[in-house]
């Protein structure tokens, strides 16, 4: 299923538990990747990335796949 995702035959992959998904998604889309967490009340994404401290502060982090999280969340929502 991920080779098919990542040829662009399917849209979307949803994984039974996280550690099931994330692992191959952080192989291929580790800058922009993001995870999305359903049947909660609230809309809930984040980025697939760490928190990243040992590259702080130095000026070489990537936040983009926090602003596909944001994009996604902004999205999803219905006012």
């Amino acid at each position: 299923a991920f080779y098919m995702a990542y040829q662009g035959q399917v849209d979307i992959l949803v994984s039974m538990y996280h550690d099931h998904g994330l692992t191959p998604l952080k192989m291929i889309a580790f800058d922009r990747g993001i995870n999305i967490t359903l049947g909660l009340p609230i809309i809930r994404t984040s980025p697939d990335h760490g928190t990243a401290y040992d590259i702080a502060y130095k000026g070489i982090a990537s936040e983009q796949s926090m602003a596909e999280a944001i994009r996604l969340a902004s999205a999803l929502h219905r006012p």
